[in-house]
């Protein structure tokens, strides 16, 4: 097969994915933005809705971002680096999905993080940045998560985040920022099934009560088994990730 025949075959295996992206402001380093740029618009992408293998275009891309194609490559190859996309020499980029063990494996990672954020959000945040986290849920009082579930998964997940941020802690920050992407793609996908939206809820609340109590023991048992219910759930129900 002539190399063109074989491009065309790729191509027709996996149509290329069009990222939300914006051009970039040329007054700051064009990789480092182009790189921000790509591994939000990657985050916010529905990598897991189908079993398709996900391939970006460069050049999409660089017209997407208003820049020329150097600083595309050289922050997609510190997507590579990062695990975020993998690059076929003549077939083109694509964005790395986990396996079903793989993603397990994380999220069982990001309870063991978390809950050592939520131990010390007892000991460093304030009651401010705690009140903030229950208003996340304001939207939700009068009405079941699943009656709203977009909003209420986007709620879902800064709330996670933010139990994160409150730690204070950089090395838990910069260690679980990779494991997000991947979580956050399953919390989201998740969240509508089974009623887990009105499980989770309940579980956050309880969570949020604990944190207000300065309880450390308890806010961090709630945070990680919080996460490793959700591990269970993966495990059992999605064969899909496969």
């Amino acid at each position: 097969m002539s190399l063109e025949q074989t491009e065309a075959v790729a191509t027709r295996e996996a149509a290329p994915l069009k990222l939300a992206l914006q051009p970039i402001n040329a007054t700051l380093s064009l990789r480092d933005q182009a790189y921000a740029m790509l591994r939000q618009a990657i985050a916010d992408a529905d990598i897991y809705q189908s079993r398709e293998e996900i391939r970006l275009d460069e050049r999409v891309l660089s017209e997407s971002l208003g820049v020329s194609r150097t600083p595309v490559r050289e922050a997609m190859t510190l997507l590579e680096q990062e695990g975020f996309l993998r690059m076929v020499p003549r077939r083109g980029i694509y964005i790395v999905r986990k396996s079903k063990r793989e993603i397990v494996e994380m999220i069982q990672m990001w309870a063991a993080l978390e809950s050592m954020a939520a131990r010390l959000a007892t000991i460093h945040a304030t009651d401010e940045e705690i009140a903030r986290l229950r208003h996340m849920f304001d939207d939700f009082r009068d009405s079941t998560p699943a009656e709203h579930i977009a909003e209420y998964s986007d709620a879902n997940i800064a709330f996670h985040q933010a139990i994160v941020e409150l730690s204070r802690s950089q090395v838990i920050l910069d260690t679980i920022k990779n494991i997000f992407v991947h979580v956050r793609a399953i919390r989201r996908m998740t969240i509508s099934q089974s009623d887990r939206a009105s499980r989770s809820i309940v579980d956050h609340l309880r969570i949020i009560e604990a944190l207000e109590k300065r309880d450390t023991e308890l806010a961090e048992k709630l945070v990680r088994q919080h996460s490793l219910d959700l591990a269970a759930y993966v495990e059992k129900n999605c064969d899909f990730l496969d």
